[in-house]
Order: structure tokens, then sequence, then C-alpha cells
């Protein structure tokens, strides 16, 4: 079974300690940066940018990780170690795929 694309118990944390409008605010934050990070990370991937590569990765990553997009947190984690000399395209294909799966979970809570 896939893990979901939330945590639960971490964003049930993120709202206990931020409040619920301000945990639907930053839902909404990451929802419009999120995808200029992507596109950073595969501009610096096809540019050849290690430094750009890690530090969108490492965004992407924490980011991810302060809703509980575990999986999402995972993919990034591992690109911003792995770096851009061992990254392959089809890396990038699968983190847009999770990223695509957090969106609506997201949604799903911020409309709750």
């Amino acid at each position: 079974m896939a893990q979901p694309p939330i945590d639960a118990a971490v964003f049930a944390e993120l709202q206990a300690s931020a409040g619920d409008d301000f945990a639907r605010e930053l839902i909404d934050t990451f929802l419009q940066e999120a995808p200029p990070m992507l596109a950073a990370l595969r501009g610096a991937h096809a540019a050849g940018t290690a430094e750009a590569f890690r530090r969108s990765a490492h965004s992407l990553k924490s980011n991810a990780t302060t809703f509980g997009a575990l999986g999402l947190a995972a993919l990034a984690r591992d690109l911003e170690l792995q770096g851009l000399a061992a990254t392959r395209a089809e890396a990038l294909d699968v983190l847009d795929a999770e990223y695509a799966r957090v969106v609506p979970a997201l949604e799903a809570l911020r409309d709750g």
C-alpha cells in the first residue's frame, strides 16, 4: 500500500502549533512556491549547476516536511544528498508525480 501523500499526524501538529488559519495560509504559499522550486530544480539539472540544484532540492524538502508530505520530502532529500552528478532526469519525473499526489491532498486539508 502506498504511503499517503500527507502524514496526518505531522499536519495535525502544524495546525496545533500554527493554528488553522495560518496552516491554510502556509498551504497556499507552498502551492504557489513549489512549482517554481520544481522548475528551478529541473533548470539547474539541465544547466548543470550543482549548487542551485542542491539548494532547490533542500528548499523543497524543508517545505514538504512542514506539511507532512513525507514522500515528497524524502524524494527531495535523496536528490539533495546524491547531487546533480548522480541524478537522472527520471528522478525528477518521480518527484513531479509525487508533488501531483500532494496537491489535491493539501487542497482538501486547506478547504476542509
